[in-house]
């Protein structure tokens, strides 16, 4: 199948924390751990190996066996349950929240990247084991995020009220949305499979965090991903410490705080702050209640509840109810790392631009810091697709240029008449060069007229090509349209597909071999943005 790729830098669509990040900048190194490159995981490897024990795995094999219970593991998938008891297997995990019939296209390149990834070290370190995990974000309490998705530029939406952890919310509803979704999908195998999939999934599963897991599981357990629910009493108990110190000491706060201001205060960088910390970064945890814990007035107390407890009376609350405790985005990180034998965490640009600002924390609490991944990116294009481009002579960068550049650098090269005005632009300043330095050796005063009148005719001259320009534009109509058609195919609204568009749509064009061609293509340690031809 042919592949072509681009630089994410060169797309245009990832910030520059991201990229670079990407070229290894020496400004985000105290921000990371070991950079992604096949020969720095033996070091993370031998730092996970020292810091969890075999008490965690046990733990986490217990659990995960008991959250498998009611769902049909692959052979594949039940051998990586049991592999995760030996000390010598570790996890490559990536996380997304429970949007409704997997929401983006780009939760599927989170997981191949991730099974991909464990594959490919499995090959690079025989002696040891590694097994792809997808943590499911059952505690999230989001649900405008994802309760929708976006098929053939429609949204499906599920409309219900919510409130607590969105991995409880009961599925009824979503025979409603099955219906009108089914209708659109047209009569073929892989609506039929799509149809089946999805009532499956939704109608015959109680809660989203179940047919969550049915879904995920029925698309990529041959593949031996393991799935998550960190919504677990026994798993939340490996958590107890760090909860207690977090309510105590604001360890995540005074740290993450810390960095933030280290972050803002780089030389010659703007990054953006993805999140910022709160005093106590948890949640209070219960049927349909999940709401920040605070202290104020010398007590602990639930936000717009009158939930509260003494110092005392929250530290019992901990020990014995630990699964009434939800990590919020700071601290969700530190209880993966605690939980999981895991060495990297596969995210996108928002996620990791998170994980910079943790760091320091996981060095305060003594707990390795994962290797920080970008996903795959995919273009997904047809064949036909390919040609169109190809005849508009658009290439693969020119693709990811924004509309109006697009058009106008299309317009300028097809053009039979030069609508290019820098050759006069450049002499004019060169004429107005000498005019200031006549003005400098006669009357100075005379400057600010001279800097008018330049201003003045470049202006006129960015004007006389704008509307040389436009008036191009109408002239080669046909082929603007042909342009404007073909980018608004592959990036729907005006963004990324991955973004935007849901895998059904392109399981209805590809059909079995779309995952198939995803883990056969997506390399994880390439760090390219891929455009996919079928």
């Amino acid at each position: 199948m042919p592949t072509e790729s681009i630089s994410f830098k060169k797309t245009g669509y990832f910030s520059s924390l991201i990229c670079d990040y990407l070229e290894e900048s020496s400004t985000l190194q105290p921000f990371y751990n070991n950079f992604p490159k096949l020969e720095n995981f033996k070091k993370q490897i031998e730092e996970k190996q020292e810091s969890f024990s075999l008490v965690a795995r046990n733990k986490l094999v217990e659990s995960l066996k008991k959250q498998y219970k009611n769902i049909a593991a692959s052979e594949f998938t039940s051998k990586n349950i049991e592999l995760l008891e030996k000390e010598n297997t570790f996890t490559i995990t990536t996380g997304h929240q429970l949007n409704i019939f997997t929401g983006p296209l780009y939760f599927l390149y989170k997981i191949v990247s991730t099974i991909n990834l464990a594959s490919q070290l499995k090959e690079a370190y025989p002696d040891y084991n590694f097994v792809p995990i997808y943590w499911m974000a059952t505690e999230d309490h989001d649900f405008e995020e994802i309760n929708y998705f976006n098929f053939k530029g429609k949204k499906v939406r599920w409309n219900r009220p919510s409130s607590g952890a969105v991995g409880e919310l009961s599925t009824e509803g979503l025979n409603e949305v099955f219906e009108l979704f089914s209708k659109d999908l047209g009569v073929s195998k892989q609506a039929d499979f799509l149809r089946n999939l999805f009532s499956e999934a939704y109608l015959k599963h109680q809660n989203l965090a179940d047919a969550t897991k049915f879904l995920t599981n029925a698309l990529f357990s041959k593949y031996g991903l393991v799935i998550i629910d960190g919504n677990d009493t026994a798993l939340k108990q490996l958590l107890v410490p760090y909860i207690k110190d977090e309510l105590l000491n604001n360890t995540s706060y005074k740290s993450v705080t810390e960095s933030i201001e280290k972050i803002n205060n780089l030389t010659n960088q703007s990054y953006n702050i993805q999140v910022n910390p709160r005093e106590i970064n948890l949640f209070y945890l219960s049927k349909n209640l999940r709401e920040r814990i605070v202290f104020e007035n010398g007590k602990y107390s639930v936000v717009d509840n009158d939930i509260s407890w003494t110092k005392e009376e929250i530290l019992n609350e901990v020990e014995n109810f630990p699964e009434h405790f939800s990590p919020n985005v700071i601290m969700r990180p530190l209880y993966q790392e605690v939980i999981l034998p895991n060495l990297c965490y596969i995210g996108g640009g928002g996620e990791l631009a998170y994980w910079f600002e943790l760091k320091h924390f996981f060095d305060e609490v003594k707990i390795p810091f994962p290797i920080l991944l970008l996903r795959n990116s995919v273009l997904i294009q047809s064949g036909k697709q390919q040609k169109k481009l190809h005849n508009l002579n658009i290439s693969v960068e020119d693709v990811f240029l924004k509309r109006d550049v697009l058009i106008n650098k299309k317009v300028r090269e097809i053009s039979n008449i030069d609508i290019d005005f820098s050759l006069q632009k450049k002499y004019l300043k060169e004429q107005f060069a000498a005019l200031y330095k006549l003005a400098e050796e006669t009357d100075k005063s005379f400057i600010g007229a001279v800097k008018s009148q330049e201003t003045k005719q470049l202006k006129g001259i960015e004007n006389l090509e704008k509307r040389l320009l436009k008036a191009q534009k109408i002239k080669l109509q046909d082929q603007v349209l042909r342009m404007t058609d073909i980018q608004n195919e592959l990036f729907p609204n005006q963004s990324l597909q991955e973004r935007n568009t849901n895998f059904s749509q392109f399981y209805l064009e590809y059909g079995e071999q779309l995952i198939p061609q995803l883990i056969e293509n997506l390399k994880p340690l390439k760090a390219e943005f891929i455009i996919l031809t079928f």
